[in-house]
């Protein structure tokens, strides 16, 4: 066995290692997990609600302390870590509110028979592998749902976050969350497989990339498991010809270089209508340029570190691969010398199919700028892509761009003249390549459950 190995993105130092588990060891967590979960589905929904609520409260009196640490292992802007804890303390108070009532029985009539009952069931384990990127987040957004919803929950973090994960294990402890509910899994890929085939383990739900998610849904449905799939994308940004290009530049630049750019539902693809993309081209690459890349715990920095060196030679290779190909670059687009896994903020255009910047989803603050005729032919570039995460619309006839969001953008979400990330009581997830399921809003919390009938018949 190996350990696992964090390291601070900002100097490339090592911070600290940690004990992958054995197989008995990573056996006896699950069944640990599954005994703790026979007694949690027993509990009121009241009273998994009080925990649930104390865990977000756990999460407030913490913020300081996970936001220097998701700083210290990925990168991210402290103030932005800071945002993201008060982000997973407001779906708890937000899921301790209204999941009661969501997950409460249904009494229904019934044809024959005097009456029937909708139950939503907690059905057992459920297994979640997620990714560096938001540390805290990721891991809250499905685990929150489903311990109130009465399951268990797994986590495999990703080995460059393993402290976060380790301290949010601790905060949902001392929250009053009985022991073993909520398991850390230390482990490799081997071992993850696994934990997927096993019996005591009922649904596993993953953020990462589509290959990554083709072979955890081939997995886990061939054990004849569900799954939520949360996998990324390539978002577009449409910029109409009527838009308040001020407010869509200041949106744009913070949309894609959000968490130093490594968003799944980040801007990525910036579709500026003919008539004002000269303008807006101008005001965009000015305003990346100024961004300043540095020290993600300093007030001044604009732009972090990338978290982990492949990652940012990955992102690289997709620029110059997209160069090669036409592409022209605006601004940035050359690595840095010096410690750290910085990338400057980047505009490339002439991006066209067949290139990556066109295709494929840049992780990293590079943006894509691309010419549309009008807005149809800027809804139509932004439907060519095998991804279906998010997009965003700017438009001075919020109407106009409201009927486009819900009849022609073939996403999951469409923020309309502004840019955002989750929101607790909105529906999180995609379509296409980006994924199935949903996450928030109530939705969670019935992904994992069983509709029970229970049909009370005549006497």
């Amino acid at each position: 066995m190996s350990d696992a190995i964090t390291h601070n993105p900002n100097t490339g130092e090592e911070l600290a290692r940690y004990p992958q588990m054995s197989d008995e060891q990573m056996q006896a967590a699950i069944d640990r997990c599954h005994e703790a979960f026979e007694q949690w589905k027993l509990v009121s929904l009241e009273d998994r609600a009080d925990i649930i609520r104390k865990i977000g409260e756990g999460l407030a009196a913490n913020q300081d302390k996970l936001a220097d640490l998701m700083t210290t292992e990925m990168g991210k802007l402290r103030s932005q870590g800071m945002e993201e804890v008060e982000l997973c303390a407001g779906i708890c108070q937000w899921t301790a509110e209204h999941a009661p009532a969501q997950l409460a029985t249904e009494r229904r009539e019934l044809q024959s028979g005097e009456y029937g009952l909708v139950a939503y069931e907690p059905i057992g384990v459920i297994y979640g592998i997620q990714p560096w990127n938001f540390p805290c987040y990721q891991v809250v957004r499905y685990s929150i749902a489903n311990l109130m919803a009465g399951n268990g929950v797994l986590l495999k973090h990703a080995e460059s976050v393993t402290g976060s994960a380790l301290e949010l294990q601790r905060i949902y402890r001392e929250a009053g969350l009985p022991e073993h509910l909520f398991t850390v899994l230390v482990i490799d890929h081997d071992q993850s497989d696994a934990v997927i085939a096993h019996n005591k383990v009922r649904g596993v739900t993953l953020t990462g990339s589509p290959s990554a998610g083709r072979i955890i849904g081939e997995q886990a449905g061939k054990a004849l498991k569900k799954t939520v799939l949360e996998l990324g994308s390539n978002d577009a940004y449409l910029v109409l010809e009527d838009a308040d290009l001020d407010r869509a530049v200041q949106m744009c630049v913070m949309g894609r270089v959000y968490n130093n750019g490594e968003t799944c539902v980040a801007a990525k693809r910036f579709i500026v209508t003919d008539a004002v993309y000269d303008q807006f081209k101008d005001r965009f690459v000015q305003a990346m340029q100024s961004l300043k890349s540095g020290d993600p715990m300093a007030d001044d920095t604009d732009v972090g570190p990338m978290a982990r060196q492949d990652l940012r030679d990955d992102l690289h290779d997709q620029v110059r691969k997209s160069v090669d190909a036409g592409a022209t670059v605006l601004c940035g687009g050359e690595k840095p010398d010096g410690p750290g896994y910085f990338y400057p903020a980047t505009v490339l255009e002439n991006v066209e199919p067949g290139q990556p910047a066109y295709d494929d989803e840049l992780f990293g603050p590079v943006a894509s700028l691309i010419r549309a005729k009008d807005s149809d032919d800027a809804m139509r570039i932004a439907n060519d892509s095998r991804f279906g995460l998010g997009g965003g619309i700017f438009s001075a006839d919020t109407d106009r761009a409201i009927e486009l969001a819900t009849k022609h953008f073939d996403t999951g979400m469409v923020f309309v003249n502004g840019f955002g990330l989750a929101q607790p009581n909105m529906p999180f997830g995609g379509v296409k390549n980006s994924g199935y399921g949903r996450e928030h809003g109530g939705f969670g919390v019935r992904e994992f459950v069983n509709a029970k009938a229970v049909m009370v018949m005549a006497a």
